[in-house]
């Protein structure tokens, strides 16, 4: 199967097609190779993939992990994701460098490019466009499962503990091991959806408030910025990734989007009060501005040592702390999962 790429500066990349057969738009980002693992129901961070299509080098006919269920290409068929591979992904990622992320189309069915690019150039932009309430949960629900291996009967390293608090956990977007990590630090974990007003989440008497990673413009939310800022002080606040975006604004600051944003592993943060470099994990296309917020107010926690966007910050006065990167997926040495058990001990201190 054929497949093309059409990017709406009009560079277009021709290649194989896999997965579904259809056609698909967005911001473009690429991978050097995926599928080779295959999949598994057990590691997915959600109940489907919530990407458009997938752009890769070279796409595994084959599972090569023991624990997986289907290959990759089923995978992608079944829920409906074109895959673009066999192209030059070093170029694709070149061009975008230089130009900074922009909207594609990949294509099956169309092989006109004109017309595929002239799609990628109406298709809406990220900027304005609020994608939190589209991925987020339609109900409220308890998450009840803590950091056990992928085997049932075992347990990684200590059992969870007994619950201790209660979190309701905003979702934005929100993967599953977080609310693993979560479970595993003695919390009971109620999920919400995007848009539960604040008196709702306060009528479920919380110890605590978690703020969910999510894709899109935090600006567009501004249901999700007024119900934190009637949570503020009321119960300590714990957001990540979009989480930290939305509580930014908040207290006043502001966002601006990224050239071509930060996503994948071995991202470099300083901790600013003790001098460590975490290596973490990033996916995301917007930052806060620092000078943007009060200073009287906020205090910076953390930073990009590769570009030195906000990584971190903590309100001066009130229980409330955020993150940029995504502490639950710990892909270096210096495990950033102490920021859960901080949330659990802010969470003691505000309880007396």
């Amino acid at each position: 199967m054929q497949a093309i790429l059409a990017l709406e500066d009009g560079r277009v990349f021709r290649g194989k097609g896999y997965g579904a057969k259809g056609e698909c738009s967005g911001e473009v980002l690429t991978n050097p190779e995926i599928g080779n693992y295959g999949t598994n129901p057990e590691d997915n961070e959600a109940t489907r993939p919530y990407i458009e299509g997938l752009i890769v080098r070279e796409f595994s006919k084959v599972s090569s992990n023991w624990r997986s269920q289907q290959v990759a290409d089923e995978y992608m068929e079944q829920f409906r994701i074109p895959v673009l591979a066999d192209i030059d992904t070093r170029a694709l990622v070149r061009h975008l460098r230089d130009n900074g992320v922009m909207r594609g189309v990949i294509s099956t069915l169309e092989s006109d490019s004109d017309k595929l690019v002239a799609k990628a150039r109406s298709i809406p932009k990220m900027d304005g466009t609020d994608l939190a309430k589209v991925v987020s949960t339609n109900h409220t629900y308890v998450w009840e499962m803590g950091e056990r291996s992928h085997l049932p009967d075992e347990v990684v390293g200590v059992k969870d503990e007994p619950p201790r608090f209660h979190v309701v956990a905003y979702d934005f977007g929100i993967k599953q091991n977080i609310l693993r990590k979560l479970r595993g630090e003695g919390c009971k974990v109620t999920v919400v959806p995007a848009q539960t007003p604040a008196e709702d989440v306060l009528a479920l008497k919380p110890d605590g408030v978690f703020l969910s990673n999510g894709p899109g413009d935090p600006e567009p939310c501004t249901y999700a910025v007024d119900n934190i800022r009637r949570l503020m002080g009321r119960q300590p606040i714990f957001g990540i990734c979009l989480g930290h975006q939305l509580t930014g604004i908040a207290l006043g600051g502001k966002t601006f989007k990224l050239k071509f944003g930060h996503h994948g592993g071995n991202h470099p943060v300083k901790q600013l009060q003790s001098g460590k470099v975490e290596i973490t994990a990033h996916n995301h296309n917007f930052a806060v501005d620092p000078d943007s917020l009060p200073q009287s107010e906020v205090e910076l926690t953390h930073m990009d040592l590769n570009d030195n966007t906000l990584e971190g910050m903590r309100h001066r006065n009130l229980p409330l702390f955020t993150v940029q990167y995504h502490p639950e997926a710990a892909p270096g040495p210096h495990d950033s999962h102490y920021l859960f058990k901080d949330f659990v001990r802010m969470m003691e201190e505000f309880k007396g």
